[in-house]
């Protein structure tokens, strides 16, 4: 068996693989014998049909799952001790005069190769890494809304700007037919407002879906119908009040604090204000760091500039998948995924040039630590150690679960050496333009 490989360019190559009979010919006669041992074929007994029978009935087609077994392994092990980096998989050309019956079989393979490039870390083009931070604004609002979560709340005679409006809202023509509960305050415009204000509980009013509230969710939420109907939605509706009430706000109290911190550890309204900063930012700074590495990563692909192997891959990508593609289908794949690959590419390199890796004890810790985030959030505060093992190991053998905690935690680490390797532009911003900076 000879294999050569040929390079086409600095991305594209070819292997070619030589077998002839002499390396296949042992194993398939070995297999012969073995069929011949145990053949049970009408007319013969066991183990006393002719060789030359069994050579017919099976010779071929033994032959050539052997070499399509020498041929696959031959392939695969070029290709480790070549240390070739690939990309997709080898693609084997179609040769219209291959004939099985020949004595030597030559088999050509496409390869796609990674492109050799460098990442530069040191662009003189920062990217922004966001402070956020949680404002006397935000702080003052969270402190009423706990007041109203845990306030008390009586009936009224009619509606107040202050109320909550309980009833049902119906549109047959739409199939509405859906009872809520909003605020009149979360109404949108004067006209809105004026039509609800002073309502009582039986009334029946008709209201314009367009513009109805400031928020569009709250819409969607009230009247139960899908996200994709709720865009644009300019219908009337028919409300009928069943519950008029108001929330009397609680009192900022010790009883209150206890409620909240039953450790005893909040005495006053400013130390209220500093656990409520303190948990605001922590989740600020998660958010701060998803958007710093989505951030990188854009920053990586745009200015990480090197070619790829692009007509190989769309030739790749029509066999990839379990349905074949067309050129054309293949070819939007590739538009849609090329991104997504540039940076695998970049973050492969990274990882290895800098020695960034996981072992299977990291990813078990980390599996651990998010178990416990989530077994705290139903009360369990300590669980033990034996418990935590035993559902990290449940979780792991589960290929995709696992697959997502490696990637996180790659993200993790790599976030780290960005942090540490990187030089950004800091700035300091509240969490609402934070939103409108980055989500705009």
């Amino acid at each position: 068996m000879n294999i050569t490989k040929e390079n086409i360019d600095a991305l594209n190559a070819v292997v070619k693989v030589d077998i002839v009979a002499e390396d296949y010919q042992e194993k398939v006669d070995k297999l012969l014998t073995d069929y011949h041992k145990k053949a049970d074929i009408p007319g013969f007994r066991k183990g006393h049909v002719p060789m030359g029978m069994i050579k017919k009935q099976y010779g071929k087609s033994i032959m050539i799952d052997e070499v399509n077994k020498l041929l696959q392994e031959s392939l695969n092990k070029f290709l480790t001790e070549e240390k070739l980096d690939i990309l997709g998989n080898p693609l084997p050309r179609i040769k219209d005069d291959f004939n099985w019956d020949a004595d030597k079989f030559s088999f050509e393979f496409e390869l796609g190769l990674a492109p050799e490039f460098t990442v530069d870390l040191k662009s003189k083009k920062k990217v922004t890494a966001y402070n956020i931070i949680a404002t006397d604004d935000l702080l003052e609002e969270e402190v009423k809304n706990i007041q109203k979560r845990y306030g008390k709340m009586s009936s009224l005679d009619e509606a107040t700007r202050e109320a909550n409006i309980t009833g049902t809202f119906v549109n047959e023509e739409k199939e509405i037919n859906k009872k809520g509960t909003f605020l009149v305050s979360d109404l949108k415009g004067k006209k809105n407002e004026k039509l609800v204000l002073g309502a009582k509980v039986g009334d029946v009013l008709t209201l314009e879906t367009k513009k109805l509230f400031e928020d569009e969710n709250k819409l969607q939420h009230l009247l139960g119908v899908s996200e994709e109907d709720v865009k644009g939605l300019d219908i009337k509706v028919t409300f009928t009040i069943e519950e008029i009430t108001k929330t009397d706000p609680a009192d900022l109290d010790q009883e209150l604090f206890d409620k909240l911190f039953s450790d005893g550890s909040v005495k006053s309204v400013s130390e209220l204000k500093e656990k409520i900063k303190e948990d605001a930012e922590k989740q600020f700074n998660q958010q701060g760091d998803q958007q710093l590495l989505n951030a990188v990563t854009e920053h990586l692909v745009e200015n990480t500039k090197f070619d790829l192997p692009a007509d190989f891959l769309k030739k790749w990508l029509q066999t990839a998948g379990e349905k074949p593609l067309t050129a054309e289908e293949a070819a939007a794949e590739f538009e849609r995924s090329e991104k997504g690959l540039r940076y695998q590419l970049i973050e492969g390199k990274i990882m290895k040039d800098n020695d960034i890796k996981i072992d299977y004890k990291e990813l078990v810790d980390y599996a651990k630590g998010f178990i416990r985030t989530q077994m705290a959030q139903f009360g369990n505060m300590n669980p033990e150690e034996k418990e935590l093992d035993d559902i990290a190991g449940r979780i792991l053998q589960n290929q995709d679960e696992a697959q997502k905690l490696q990637s996180q935690l790659i993200s993790q680490k790599l976030l780290t050496f960005y942090k540490e390797n990187m030089t950004f532009k800091s700035k300091e911003v509240s969490y609402e333009d934070f939103v409108k900076e980055v989500y705009k």
